[in-house]
């Protein structure tokens, strides 16, 4: 049968089972555009294509599949960029799929020609460059493999005009689907290297005296979720998180020492400053978790299981490690633990009790909503009747409730900033997948269009983007997106008239220096909203903001909520460099 290149795109997307693909048409991708007009796939024009990014990124978060965006050549290409290698960083599955100009012209300087597949190069998981369209018959089931195998992360497929309009001769579109199912996964351990390392973890396991559970991404599924449960119902220990494992372990877990790190919570940094043991699972000891790398957890032996091979000794070196996903390898963990408590009195029960109600009475010492609040004599001129931030976040879930919106039907996404690590630190996550943030890149721009993707993928929820008015500008037109789509986003803006992380950093380190760091005008929010046809309200004047923001009965289903923050509120506990985390700012 004959198909062209972009017949054969749209064929294999659907046999992959994607349904909604983002992005914006431009001269380099309109026969596949064309194309995608006649199938069943939905598309979402997006007014920028950094935004198709982060929708595809929406859309993978909540389900862990790969999701499609599409760009044309050039600047709409290079718009995409920054989504991929926030994509990368945080390791979620999407597939970039750009136009390029004619293969006779590449290289020639053409109108809209940009080396997508180089500028990708490094900040992709695999780029692929199509120069014939039966290459599309391998290219398009290999991206799709490559970015869901092993540590998940973007693919670029860069497919030239012309090869979009190629017509060739093919047997079976689906071959290459079929050549991808034989193929084995590299760099994990076998079934018989992880066997021979059980003994040695469940020896660790049973001598700690003060174990710590640290759990990063790659435990943020229900699969990852219900094994860490399992565990902890027989090997009680405190449990610190990463940003992106926020709500794995529900956040009113007695045993849920918080967030690590920079801006993590005392306890989780004492715990792993004190620990003898740290079971790492899913988490890479990133620079913003461990800071000095040296005073991080000093005393402890580590345990280290993780995806990626890359990841094992490359910061911290582990006593064991196993590279695997850690749903395959924890239940073997636990029954293998469980066994052995049966077989003998339990080793140093009482010690790892006694330190589990120490770390959980350290948290309830320091968690406090004050923590980082401007005294009154502090508070900034014209913010008298400011919010705090953190009752604030913590009480949404309750309110939300009154309307008849359950916590379960609730996503979160977050821009970058203080209101990202406001929200980390005091929003009552309860489950996987239901925090989304740009932890790693820490791209501003990121929680709008990630909310848009969240609802396009889970309309029977209810998803909140909690933004800054220093983010929410950099893809504020992505409101015409979601007003034209009629989603159910309720968008959350604190307005501080700062660029709120930079102030305070300066406040801090650069003695009050606030350069380039304060708005002198800031736009009228709620009026942008309404001209974009979406309804909104004031949070500091209506105090029943909540019941029309979660009104799941209201015709126009997103909603625009404002927050007045007043600019000296801090995010505490802050680490300076050069400190320990224990050392912070508290």
């Amino acid at each position: 049968m004959k198909m062209t290149g972009a017949k054969i795109i749209t064929t294999l997307l659907e046999k992959h089972g994607i349904k909604i693909v983002a992005g914006i048409p431009g001269g380099s991708i309109l026969p596949l555009y064309d194309e995608l007009s006649k199938s069943s796939i939905k598309h979402i024009l997006v007014r920028q294509e950094q935004a198709a990014g982060f929708i595809a990124q929406g859309m993978a978060r909540t389900t862990g599949k790969p999701a499609v965006c599409m760009a044309t050549s050039g600047p709409g290409a290079m718009n995409l960029l920054t989504a991929i290698a926030d994509a990368r960083c945080d390791s979620i599955p999407i597939i970039a799929i750009t136009g390029q100009v004619n293969t006779s012209l590449i290289g020639t300087d053409a109108f809209q020609e940009a080396d997508t597949f180089g500028l990708s190069f490094p900040i992709s998981k695999h780029s692929i460059a199509v120069k014939d369209a039966k290459e599309l018959i391998y290219a398009i089931p290999k991206a799709f493999k490559i970015a869901m195998e092993g540590r998940p992360g973007p693919v670029l497929i860069d497919v030239p005009r012309d090869v979009q309009l190629q017509e060739v001769e093919i047997e079976d579109v689906f071959e290459g689907m079929k050549k991808n199912e034989n193929q084995k996964v590299r760099f994990e351990s076998s079934k018989q290297e992880i066997e021979q390392k059980m003994n040695e973890i469940i020896s660790l396991l049973s001598n700690a005296q003060k174990p710590v559970l640290y759990i990063g991404g790659g435990c943020n599924s229900p699969e990852g979720q219900k094994c860490i449960r399992q565990f902890k119902d027989l090997y009680r220990l405190p449990v610190v998180t990463s940003l992106m494992a926020l709500g794995v372990v529900p956040f009113y877990d007695r045993d849920n020492a918080g967030m690590v790190g920079m801006h993590g919570s005392y306890a989780a940094n004492f715990a792993m400053y004190e620990s003898d043991l740290v079971f790492a699972l899913g988490v890479r000891f990133d620079d913003r978790a461990t800071g000095v790398v040296q005073k991080f957890c000093p005393l402890a032996k580590i345990i280290h299981i993780d995806i990626d091979a890359a990841e094992i000794n490359k910061i911290l070196s582990a006593s064991v490690s196993i590279v695997s996903k850690v749903e395959e390898v924890l239940p073997a963990v636990t029954k293998a633990l469980k066994e052995n408590f049966t077989k003998q009195e339990i080793p140093f029960k009482k010690e790892r009790e006694i330190w589990a109600e120490t770390i959980f009475k350290t948290k309830e010492k320091n968690f406090s909503f004050e923590c980082g609040a401007p005294k009154i004599e502090e508070k900034r001129q014209g913010f008298s009747d400011s919010i705090n931030p953190r009752s604030f976040l913590s009480q949404i879930p309750s309110l939300a409730k009154e309307v008849g919106v359950s916590e379960s039907d609730m996503i979160l996404t977050t821009d970058v900033g203080q209101h990202q690590m406001f929200t980390a630190q005091y929003y009552p996550f309860t489950e996987a997948r239901t925090f989304l943030t740009s932890a790693s890149l820490g791209t501003m721009g990121f929680g709008l269009p990630a909310a848009i993707g969240a609802a396009l993928a889970n309309d029977k929820k209810r998803i909140v983007c909690i933004s800054g008015d220093g983010s929410i500008l950099m893809n504020i037109q992505e409101l015409a997106t979601l007003s034209e789509n009629n989603l159910a986003v309720t968008v959350i803006l604190f307005v501080n008239k700062t660029l709120g992380m930079v102030y305070q950093q300066q406040k801090f380190l650069f003695q009050k220096n606030y350069s380039a760091s304060t708005f002198s005008l800031n736009p009228d929010f709620l009026k942008i909203a309404e001209g974009f046809g979406i309804e909104g309200t004031d949070a500091n004047t209506d105090k029943d903001w909540y019941k029309k923001a979660f009104d799941s009965k209201r015709k126009n289903k997103p909603y625009f909520v404002t927050v007045q923050i007043d600019p000296e509120e801090n995010v505490l506990p802050f680490v300076p460099g050069g400190k320990a985390n224990v050392e912070s700012i508290r």
